[in-house]
Order: C-alpha cells, then structure tokens, then sequence
C-alpha cells in the first residue's frame, strides 16, 4: 500500500493492496430523504466518508442506488445491504489483498481508524471491526416481547464501520449471498476469526436527522480542537 495513515510502531508492507468499499445505495427510508448527500461541514455526508476511504487505501469503490449511477460514477446497489457490498466487491480487483467495507453513513471515521483495522488484518485477523462499549443494558426477548436472558454488559459492545477483512476471506463470506446487518458477521459465521479496536464516539451513524446535527456538532468540535 502506497499511501495511508498507520498508528505508531506500524510500518506499510508493501506487497498489501488495500481496496475499500464504501456503501452508500440505500434510499434514507428511516431518515427520510438520501441521507448520503446531506451536507456536512462544507462538503456531503458522501464525500467525507469516501475521501477518507481515498486517503486510506490505494481504491474505492463506490456504492450508490441504481438512479445515481450516472451522476454519481460508482456501482448500483441492491436491493439490500448485504447485497450491495457483494456488487461494490464484485468491482475490486482481484489483486486487492484487504478490503475495507464502510458505511457512508459514517462520515466522520478518522484516518487512525482506517489504519488500525488495516493493521489488525495485516497481523493475521481475517476481519477487524472498530468498537465501542454498550453503557445501556440489553435484554434478550422472544416474539411476544418477553425477556429471555440479559447478557452481563461487560461482553457486549457496538461495532463500526470500517471494517477491514483480508480479501480472500470476505469475498469467501459472500460466496453464498448470506445476508447479515455487518459483514464481520459474515466472515465470523464462516469460521474467520474477527477482533476488534478501539471504536470513536464520533463515528456514530446518521440514521435520523437528529443524528446529522450531532455529527455537524462533532464535526465543529474537532475543527476547533485543531485550531
């Protein structure tokens, strides 16, 4: 890999080729508009997150719905999440050895966070999340709504995007066009080995309009922190 951010003591290899899948095909049903090209900070929502995937790998590949295509550049997405990150896969070159998939949704994730589950892969993991602790308790419930099991909260975390898998075993995980909420699920199920780094506030996912206005609010934070 020629360009990029690597955390302290971490050194590029160069025989890795990292490629990143950014997906950004949904059509904002829950947010209510196309959340992926909303403004922020002067720039997309969209934008953001692919020229930090740019500054990270040595390709992108972008995913977008089908009607933005033109306009837009990129591959068309499916008709779920799962499914447009096997299109945006299918358009990775083959020499590509690790492949980061992140959300558009997530346009504030820092190059250190690229890197270091880059790093992760390169030293042997087959998939490397970012995560951050759960603070509220979670119940287990059954179809009618009742309580199961409740997990001791110490285990349990939320993961991120990006994710960063070695090749070889992400595009073995959608072989069979399973569907999941993650890809690290995926490769997790069948039978890679997945860890986790340290997750960022920050990157939490726009998923309501409310979530835009925290992201800007962050967005300023940092900015003036750099000043």
């Amino acid at each position: 890999m020629g360009t990029g951010y690597y955390p302290a003591g971490v050194t590029p290899v160069a025989d890795e080729v990292v490629w990143t899948v950014v997906v950004a095909g949904g059509g904002g049903r829950r947010y209510g508009a196309a959340k992926q090209y909303e403004a922020l900070g002067g720039a997309r929502v969209l934008d953001l997150a692919v020229d930090a995937a740019r500054r990270a790998s040595d390709g992108v590949v972008v995913v977008v719905p089908a009607a933005d295509v033109a306009i837009e550049g990129g591959v068309a997405g499916g008709a779920s999440r799962s499914e447009s990150v096997r299109n945006g896969l299918a358009a990775v070159p083959p020499e590509a050895t690790i492949v980061c998939v992140h959300d558009a949704a997530r346009p504030l994730a820092s190059d250190e966070l690229f890197a270091a589950v880059v790093a992760a892969v390169r030293a042997g993991a087959d998939a490397a999340v970012p995560a951050v602790p759960v603070t509220d308790t979670i119940k287990v419930v059954d179809g009618s709504g009742a309580v199961v099991a409740t997990p001791e909260r110490a285990s349990l975390v939320a993961v991120q995007t990006p994710q960063a898998f070695r090749a070889s075993a992400l595009r073995r995980a959608h072989t069979a066009g399973a569907e999941g909420t993650d890809d690290a699920a995926l490769v997790e199920a069948a039978g890679g080995r997945v860890v986790t780094v340290p997750g960022e506030p920050w990157n939490a996912k726009i998923t309501e309009p409310d979530d835009l206005e925290r992201s800007r609010r962050w967005l300023d934070q940092r900015r003036t922190a750099v000043r």
